[in-house]
């Protein structure tokens, strides 16, 4: 099932006729008379548009980051990763480092630890439909929290900056992706019970997961019964899906023996190819066919020509077995 969350990327409604000409309209209870002076209620008059802001969806948030995929993955796939940040601007006084992580103690937003370090929680709910612009309101926030302290959730200003305005373009996206969550404390032994327990819940819960080397944003990870390969993908999802097609009926679309492509996720305006792989299949085992299998997808996705009628016939079942995420 979709999870819907709202987004938004449309600026502060600005006065209008009759409204205030020294500066923006302030934000008031929707019953309350608008500021900008129409006589109209807020809801009804400014607060329609800022309504509307915090509640447009943004299909691509991470769209203009470097690793778009990786951002998709640790967003939605891998239950415990790390990944070191850069900042377009200097970090301030105190603040040695920010490290994204996908998900903190008590699902906090993020976290100033007591070296001023930061941690920026990932799998969060978010207050508006625009992720990026909510992980970069917690992250300006979380650089001015006391040491120590976590940052909690709010509603961004309509008008705030999004990650691709705080992150350095150039800068490396490396996940780090761990067994457990230990990474949330210097010292898991003496942190305090409520803190533990809810290490001990996340690890429990954690999917062993890994990142493959050989090809950008697959995650291989274990299951009771089986294995599965995850590949987030940066084409366009009808060209993907046409290329899928056709190495699906030509009998290419596999990773090898017991391999099978089984459907997709879409994700954040992403396509997420998925795998059912042998339960003694591991990680390592996987390297290699996913390099060949990406050498075939590049050439199936420069193909112009019609889908032939096995592989419309195979389009449409991968289409009939795509789940969205988000």
């Amino acid at each position: 099932m979709a999870k819907k969350r709202p987004q938004t990327q449309a600026k502060r409604p600005q006065p209008t006729d009759g409204a205030r000409a020294d500066g923006d309209v302030p934000v008031v209870g929707g019953r309350e008379p608008c500021p900008c002076g129409s006589g109209r209620r807020y809801k009804a008059c400014h607060g329609r548009a800022a309504a509307h802001a915090v509640t447009e969806l943004v299909q691509r948030p991470f769209e203009g980051l470097p690793a778009e995929c990786d951002w998709v993955a640790l967003r939605e796939l891998v239950p415990a990763a790390t990944v070191e940040l850069k900042l377009r601007e200097e970090l301030p006084e105190g603040v040695p480092s920010v490290t994204l992580a996908t998900v903190l103690p008590m699902a906090w937003p993020a976290l100033r630890r007591d070296d001023g370090s930061i941690l920026l929680g990932l799998q969060n709910d978010t207050a508006s439909g625009d992720i990026s612009r909510d992980l970069a309101d917690t992250l300006q926030r979380a650089l001015t929290a006391e040491p120590g302290t976590p940052v909690q959730g709010r509603r961004p200003p309509a008008d705030g900056p999004r990650l691709q305005d705080l992150l350095d373009p150039e800068g490396p996206f490396e996940p780090v992706v761990h067994s457990g969550f230990e990474f949330w404390v210097p010292d898991a032994e003496n942190t305090t019970p409520e803190v533990a327990a809810s290490l001990e819940r996340a690890n429990a819960a954690a999917i062993p997961t890994v990142r493959l080397n050989g090809v950008d944003a697959a995650y291989w990870c274990q299951t009771p019964e089986k294995n599965h390969l995850r590949w987030v993908m940066p084409h366009p999802e009808e060209r993907l899906l046409d290329a899928l097609a056709r190495l699906h009926a030509a009998g290419g679309s596999s990773l090898g023996e017991g391999t099978r492509l089984v459907g997709s996720f879409r994700a954040h305006g992403l396509t997420v190819p998925v795998w059912d792989l042998p339960s003694d299949m591991g990680a390592e085992d996987v390297e290699k066919p996913a390099a060949e299998f990406a050498e075939r997808l590049a050439t199936a996705l420069a193909s112009d020509a019609p889908l032939t009628a096995d592989e419309r016939r195979a389009r449409g079942g991968l289409t009939n077995r795509q789940v969205t995420l988000s």
